[in-house]
């Protein structure tokens, strides 16, 4: 196992997440951390490392809209626990992770492409552009001592199926062990979860978020 347990992992991911966002640095509670993130639409989160239900309910209650949970428990355990007014946000399946051992060649891209990269404020980044130079493909990762945190991958639907989304994992995390990194950790979403399982990555808990609904009937 990549870490010690997964509430190592969440406090990796945590602490890797605010630098690639920009976000606060958190606030240690009894029950995981409070984040201040500053956008419209989620003012802050609480991630808990521990979750019941009372704890749930009472962080809900006493939450306004714009802040999201996000708790290591199946979707369907956290929305029966959730008060009434709240609702799943989607986008969310589990908490994943892989060891950064030893770094190998650089991956190849497919005929056509070509990749970019570039460090700043703690993040490197890395592009994937096609060759009319449009956007292909990307992802970053925040190293934070020993940990990383990969955040933010995404390829282009009319490039899907060529092999991008692995060049640009493999290149982040030979980017992560080149930096000190022994671990990474990420927050998947459903269709990012194959991806990620087939460069070496494995599932350590589940992940569902939620938040306020709001007037429109959606969730922030």
């Amino acid at each position: 196992m990549p870490f010690e347990s997964t509430e190592d992992a969440v406090r990796a991911w945590v602490h890797g997440w605010v630098v690639s966002r920009g976000a606060a640095e958190p606030s240690d509670r009894s029950w995981g951390f409070t984040v201040d993130v500053g956008h419209s639409r989620e003012v802050a989160r609480h991630v808990l490392t521990s979750a019941d239900e009372a704890t749930v309910r009472r962080l809900a209650e006493s939450s306004p809209g714009g802040v999201a949970l996000k708790v290591f428990v199946p979707a369907p355990v956290l929305e029966a626990w959730l008060p009434p007014g709240w609702g799943l946000l989607d986008g969310h399946d589990s908490l994943m992770a892989v060891s950064l051992g030893h770094v190998g060649a650089a991956p190849v891209l497919p005929d056509g492409y070509r990749l970019s990269s570039w460090h700043r404020g703690g993040v490197t980044r890395v592009l994937v552009r096609a060759a009319d130079g449009g956007f292909a493909a990307r992802g970053q990762i925040a190293v934070t001592g020993t940990t990383a945190a990969v955040d933010q991958v995404e390829t282009d639907p009319a490039h899907q199926r060529r092999g991008l989304g692995r060049v640009v994992m493999r290149t982040l995390a030979r980017t992560g062990a080149q930096q000190g990194a022994r671990a990474a950790v990420l927050g998947a979403t459903a269709e990012g979860r194959a991806l990620y399982e087939s460069v070496g990555w494995r599932v350590l808990a589940p992940l569902s978020a939620a938040a306020l609904r709001t007037p429109e009937g959606g969730t922030d």
